[in-house]
């Protein structure tokens, strides 16, 4: 109960943060399900194209790239777009360099 006291008394920017923090994280872990349930032979495609994020601290961050995961038969994979490989190969649970990154 002390902490919804706590929780309830934070300022809105903090609650805001925490959200997009969680929000963030939320998407990395939604890639991860979704490449678990994929056959063997998805791949990532870097894609020079600009592009935004918001960052945990609610800042919009820019890319000048952002990486798409593709099933084995070429389609991209919903949901599936990201800025940031090592955030995903921790996610995943494996090193960036092991990632299936085609150029």
């Amino acid at each position: 109960m002390r902490n919804l006291f706590i929780l309830a008394n934070l300022p809105l920017f903090v609650h805001c943060s925490l959200y997009l923090s969680h929000m963030a994280f939320n998407h990395y872990a939604k890639i991860k399900r979704i490449v678990d349930a994929q056959p063997e032979g998805w791949y990532i495609l870097r894609i020079d194209e600009p592009t935004t994020a918001q960052n945990f601290r609610g800042e919009t961050v820019h890319f000048d790239h952002y990486y798409r995961i593709y099933s084995v038969d070429g389609q991209p994979i919903k949901y599936c777009k990201f800025q940031q490989l090592d955030r995903l190969a921790s996610v995943l649970g494996v090193e960036a360099a092991a990632l299936p990154l085609v150029d």
